[in-house]
């Protein structure tokens, strides 16, 4: 499966963006898919993933309330709404995929597929 992720950008706090990742070589029905993080000089950080079976999206603690996960099948793609956006925010988010739910969903060693990531900058 290859993900591309698409729609970062700069944005004020406060200010939402919606990422997109389309996916191909593979359908996302079915797959375990999710978004990490990476600020620079700092770890990756989980920020959501969809347990496509059970219809139940996880979140990271410090997007909840404030990030939503969904997917359209129809298109091969899952999105990210992010709202109130906050400096802290800024990172390269990634679009990731497994074939199985994983009870460690929250680890980036977790997931095989990865996209190329998309900008996020967060500032006034």
């Amino acid at each position: 499966v290859q993900l591309q992720a698409s729609g970062g950008g700069l944005v004020q706090p406060g200010g939402s963006l919606r990422l997109s990742c389309a996916a191909s070589g593979g359908t996302v029905s079915g797959l375990t898919m999710g978004w990490f993080r990476r600020a620079p000089g700092k770890e990756s950080e989980f920020v959501a993933a969809h347990r496509y079976d059970m219809r139940k999206t996880y979140y990271g603690d410090s997007v909840k309330g404030r990030f939503t996960f969904s997917r359209d099948n129809a298109k091969n793609a899952v999105y990210l709404q992010m709202n109130n956006l906050k400096p802290e925010d800024t990172a390269t988010y990634y679009c990731v995929a497994r074939t199985y739910w994983s009870v460690m969903y929250y680890s980036r060693d977790q997931y095989p597929y990865w996209g190329q990531g998309t900008q996020v900058t967060v500032s006034s």
